[in-house]
């Protein structure tokens, strides 16, 4: 096939894709609203299931639930008419995925459904059919025509049921007042997770690690203290511990292109005053932006009392996931 074939093959699949979500969203109403206020209001979880690329959509649907605030699992239909319909109670809801509405392994299900008076969702394309019928809240998701040529892959009923499922996970969303803190605490291990959720308390260097001379020591001895903690700087304080400044290996270069005695210079006079600081507790992407906004590679973080209590680099942040 000619390159032009393949692109106009993808504008095709956009097209009736997108007109399928279109006329989705043309159509939702009350019973969207009334899946929304039952699943808010549920006090089990969230099961979601469905049969071959409807089980792929639920799987996903179950995951970005899960993600935002609303408690859910997927549940395969096969595997639940041998054992798994044990994993749901009475106080939870089931939301049943199919294009048809009449796939045996998901309507097999609906007599212990109803017999254990569990709450039933379905999604189907067909409102006449078994599954639409014996659920308690129905949602039609009818496309004129699949981006399959042939009008038989899944392709645009299962785009628009994606669609649909993010519409319900981002209604909750809204509706429970889910913050990204919360999201954050949902994704710990990502690298989502780690910008809103890690401190600069986590990765800073502190106590006995935390660089730190007084302002009337020589260049040398700050420049022993930047050796021997690694950090390519060092903060500069006072008597009372107060933070004066900061002394780095670009301060360094710079005092040295002056050509005098610098190593014998109080770094006093050499430090650079007015350092940027992050308080204790700032996100540790909120201190990546500082550096990355002023060019510089380390911060010194200070207490309440604007006392230097840590220090941090642009290595520290890379090692951490949080650039």
């Amino acid at each position: 096939m000619a390159q032009h074939q393949f692109l106009a093959s993808a504008q095709r699949v956009f097209s009736i894709e997108s007109q399928a979500i279109q006329e989705l969203a043309s159509t939702l109403g009350e019973q969207f609203e009334a899946a929304c206020q039952d699943i808010l209001a549920c006090r089990g979880k969230v099961v979601v299931i469905g049969m071959g690329k409807s089980g792929h959509i639920g799987g996903k649907m179950a995951a970005t639930l899960a993600s935002t605030g609303t408690a859910a699992f997927f549940v395969h239909p096969a595997e639940a008419s041998h054992g798994d319909l044990g994993m749901i109670s009475e106080q939870d809801i089931i939301i049943a995925l199919s294009n048809s509405g009449e796939t045996h392994e998901v309507t097999a299900l609906l007599p212990v459904i109803k017999r254990r008076g569990i709450r039933l969702i379905s999604i189907t394309g067909n409102p006449n059919s078994q599954l639409a019928k014996a659920s308690h809240i129905h949602l039609t998701v009818k496309v004129a025509q699949e981006a399959c040529p042939h009008n038989l892959a899944p392709t645009a009923s299962t785009t628009a049921v994606l669609v649909l499922a993010d519409a319900i996970a981002v209604s909750l969303l809204e509706a429970r007042g889910f913050t990204a803190d919360d999201f954050a605490l949902s994704h710990p291990g990502g690298s989502l997770g780690k910008k809103l959720l890690l401190l600069v308390d986590d990765l800073m260097h502190s106590g006995k690690d935390f660089p730190a001379v007084k302002q009337t020591v020589s260049v040398k001895e700050a420049l022993l203290e930047i050796t021997n903690k690694r950090l390519g700087m060092t903060a500069v304080v006072n008597e009372q511990h107060q933070l004066e400044g900061i002394f780095t290996d670009g301060d360094l270069r710079r005092s040295l292109e002056l050509g005098t005695d610098i190593l014998n210079h109080r770094i006093g006079e050499v430090m650079t005053r007015g350092c940027k600081t992050v308080t204790l507790g700032t996100l540790a992407s909120e201190a990546v932006n500082i550096m990355q906004q002023h060019s510089i590679n380390a911060l010194i973080v200070v207490n309440e009392q604007k006392q230097p209590v840590g220090a941090l680099n642009m290595h520290d942040m890379l090692k951490a996931g949080v650039v």
